[in-house]
């Protein structure tokens, strides 16, 4: 089976934030405040839940490039938000645009998803979404607010 292209408006959402640290740090703050949330409201509905824990999990990991957990971010926060390309309060249709977005970006860094980014997602949902809560400043690395200082 080939690899489908990715579409340019997915490329966007998660390039930029892989070039940029102001959006790497906005996107992290975005996860950081919603996705717990969002993620327990719609866990039951999305066919594709432990790949985006697996992800979440890999944007958090330290050992990440730095590359891979921007794209994830990217892509995390773009799920995080409530008005996108289709709103996803539209039944039926509000998480197409998502999980187009999330599972692009996943398909993208694949390979540095590892088993135990699996197994932490596997253990979450039997804990019934049981999943840590952490700062902008945890998942970037930089705990000041405006960037790092270039003292």
């Amino acid at each position: 089976m080939g690899k489908r292209p990715i579409p340019d408006w997915i490329r966007k959402i998660v390039g930029d934030a892989a070039r940029d640290p102001e959006t790497l740090r906005r996107n992290a703050e975005r996860v950081s405040a919603g996705f717990r949330s969002k993620l327990k409201r719609v866990a039951k509905r999305i066919p594709f839940t432990q790949d985006l824990l697996a992800a979440y999990y890999c944007a958090l990991d330290p050992k990440t490039p730095s590359r891979v957990r921007a794209t994830l971010l990217a892509a995390l926060a773009y799920f995080v938000l409530p008005l996108d390309a289709i709103p996803d309060f539209l039944l039926g249709f509000g998480f197409t645009d998502d999980a187009t977005v999330l599972l692009a970006a996943i398909s993208l860094v694949a390979s540095h998803i590892d088993d135990d980014h699996r197994e932490a997602a596997r253990r979450a949902l039997d804990d019934d979404i049981d999943i840590i809560d952490l700062s902008a400043g945890d998942i970037t690395g930089n705990d000041e607010p405006n960037g790092p200082s270039k003292a």
